[in-house]
């Protein structure tokens, strides 16, 4: 792995409290999600964090081809952007899933996750590249006509300046009314983890994969 020396160099020092006070978790929450964030950071390489392989192994079950959607999810989580997801930004990415989370923040991830590149702006190469993928991860096939006639009802919606892309404000407007565009940004298990917990983090013998 590329990025052992670096794990080498990161001490990960913030307490179970800390990151209570900072997220949507309880400190025992806290200490749960540390011990599915152990599963996965040893999943691949045994150490203290998680690398793109453990993380599309952990999320989106196996580590044989990488996806868009996969790549996109681990640069919002690393949010030190050096390669490596630590128990910290683990904990706090993850506190955005919450359903006691507000809209805003989820609105605003929601926003991060179609603005491939970081431009500021969702714009619909991006778009169109993400809906191909989840398309395909959904064994769903629509012809390319199809998915730019999408595509251009989408930002007929939501773009209300009419430049081609769209901004955060134009992005929370169309979310207010379409809401069911962050269906995706809440994980009802991540409400109540200390009875979750036992069917939060799957692993199987036979497949060696975690799932949460």
């Amino acid at each position: 792995m590329g990025c052992v020396c670096m794990k080498q160099m990161r001490v990960f020092k913030d307490p179970s409290d800390v990151l209570a006070s900072q997220t949507r978790f309880t400190v025992k929450e806290v200490k749960s999600l540390n011990e599915l964030f152990k599963k996965l950071s040893s999943s691949i390489v045994d150490d203290d964090f998680i690398n793109r392989e453990e993380f599309q192994l952990g999320l989106f079950r196996n580590n044989d081809q990488w996806s868009f959607l996969a790549e996109r999810m681990f640069d919002l989580f690393d949010s030190k952007h050096d390669g490596l997801i630590d128990f910290g930004e683990f904990v706090r990415s993850l506190s955005i899933f919450h359903p006691n989370t507000p809209q805003e923040e989820k609105v605003i991830f929601a926003f991060k996750i179609h603005d491939i590149g970081d431009t500021g702006f969702i714009q619909k190469e991006g778009v169109k590249k993400m809906m191909a993928e989840l398309l395909a991860e959904s064994n769903l096939i629509l012809s390319d006509d199809i998915i730019e006639a999408i595509i251009d009802k989408t930002f007929e919606e939501a773009d209300s300046e009419r430049d081609g892309k769209i901004d955060i404000e134009e992005w929370k407007d169309f979310v207010a009314r379409k809401p069911s565009l962050l269906k995706n940004m809440t994980v009802p298990y991540l409400k109540d983890l200390t009875s979750a917990f036992p069917s939060f983090v799957l692993k199987t013998e036979k497949e060696e994969e975690f799932v949460y």
